[in-house]
């Protein structure tokens, strides 16, 4: 969760107009060296990379918000989460890639800043670096698995997390379910919700609702992610010097950074992205290989996918976007793939070719027809019908999305194959595509496309 916050520095920071009054904000900021000392780091690419590691930090927050929002128990001074950054060479591009915090990593040799023993390279999970040595050992260990330069360092807690929500009004999020952690005291039914400071800290902190718990945890917080910088850029408050002061004053008050980021660097980057947008942002896990692959001395852990991995952080290396170019307009989500779904195409009016026209559009968005219109008995059918038995019902809800006024009707026993009845309404296909699980977690995806969870 934690490093939310950070994305929301850095997003918000790269987002914003650049203006006088940020001047000071770096001195806000409470000062760490990641980087002393470093050698045989990996090459410079283009653009900013920043490494982002979430903290726990409840230490800061009230008891009654403490009990409120289910954060009783003794601050872990730990890692939960990492996030890396890219910045564009010309500031109109953010990637965000999430790196699971139990990621199968080798640390480097190092000294263990508790026990103060001199450690020889060693497996572990990716979170254990901080414990073992703070934030230089953090940057090393993500720098040998990325072979990537991290140019700045920023760590969150939880109280800069609220603070920003609160700041900026509230974030809007969207959940195609019921989403409910006992642990966290997430509790929040299907639909859209505006959430505050401690129920958005509840939202990206909850692992106890999907079975990939930290992968799908990871995804919400790509969501949020995407929703904060909707609501940034869409509320007029990075256009507002004053707002926008108090925003990163809230947010950089509550941090730890390298010394190379300071206000200056705010600056630059906010006079760089005046044109920032949602479709600006893209986000992404790392492609995974193996979940639960087990290390003698380490447990379970996360083992990324080394070419799709490798492919990704060169990428970022490249300065090259991490998503797909956008062919063709953007698809609706239904619950059943199109390509599974068997339909028969009948014209129920009078208008010659229109059930071959709505045959071939359906095909074109991924529907088995038949292939064979048919020309119906009824031939004055006002509105398109979808007809279907019972026991496809999801499949024929996924069918009527792609028919706009589509009128459902449910025929018992007529068995697999779908009936569209193509009536006088009758105006266009809407592009439809599944809404399948992703194997891995890790397909990327822009800040516009993010769908509901």
């Amino acid at each position: 969760m934690r490093v939310v916050t950070g994305c929301s520095v850095a997003v918000l920071a790269v987002a914003g107009i650049g203006h006088a009054l940020l001047t000071g904000v770096g001195a806000e900021i409470d000062r760490v060296d990641p980087f002393r000392d470093m050698k045989n780091r990996p090459r410079s690419g283009h653009g900013t990379n920043i490494l982002l590691v979430g903290t726990d930090g409840r230490e800061k927050i009230s008891r009654a918000e403490r009990e409120k929002y289910k954060l009783g128990g003794a601050p872990c001074h730990c890692t939960d989460t990492v996030m890396i950054v890219h910045l564009s060479a010309d500031r109109h591009r953010a990637s965000v890639v999430s790196l699971p915090r139990d990621s199968y990593a080798m640390m480097p040799p190092h000294l263990d800043r508790t026990t103060k023993k001199r450690h020889k390279a060693h497996p572990v999970k990716l979170n254990a670096a901080y414990a073992e040595g703070g934030p230089g050992l953090t940057v090393r260990t993500v720098e040998h698995m990325t072979k990537l330069k991290i140019d700045h360092y920023l760590e969150v807690d939880f109280t800069s997390f609220m603070k920003t929500v609160d700041v900026v009004g509230g974030v809007e999020v969207c959940t195609s379910k019921p989403l409910k952690d006992r642990y966290s005291g997430l509790d929040l039914p299907a639909g859209t919700h505006e959430l505050g400071g401690g129920q958005a800290l509840q939202y990206v902190r909850a692992r106890h609702i999907e079975a990939d718990s930290d992968l799908g945890r990871m995804q919400r917080q790509q969501r949020f992610m995407a929703a904060l910088v909707q609501r940034a850029t869409s509320s007029g408050i990075l256009l507002n010097p004053v707002k926008f002061r108090e925003v990163t004053g809230a947010v950089l008050g509550s941090v730890r950074a390298d010394k190379g980021f300071g206000s200056e660097e705010l600056l630059a980057l906010g006079r760089a992205m005046r044109t920032f947008s949602p479709r600006s942002s893209e986000f992404q896990t790392v492609p995974i290989g193996t979940v639960g692959y087990a290390v003698p001395g380490v447990g379970s852990t996360v083992k990324w996918d080394p070419a799709k991995s490798a492919r990704l952080f060169t990428a970022l290396r490249e300065d090259r976007p991490i998503t797909s170019p956008r062919v063709g307009p953007k698809k609706t989500v239904v619950p059943v793939d199109p390509r599974t779904i068997r339909v028969q195409v009948e014209n129920g009016t009078g208008t010659p070719g229109l059930g071959k026209r709505v045959d071939g559009a359906l095909r074109a968005t991924g529907f088995r027809t038949t292939g064979a219109p048919r020309d119906a008995k009824q031939r004055d059918a006002a509105r398109t019908t979808v007809l279907y038995d019972p026991r496809w019902d999801r499949s024929a809800k996924s069918l009527a999305t792609a028919l706009p006024g589509s009128r459902l009707h449910a025929v018992k026993k007529q068995g697999p194959t779908l009936k569209v009845l193509a009536g006088k309404d009758f105006e266009k296909v809407r592009q439809v595509r599944a809404e399948k699980p992703r194997d891995d977690g890790s397909a990327a995806v822009r800040g516009d496309e993010v769908e509901c969870g």
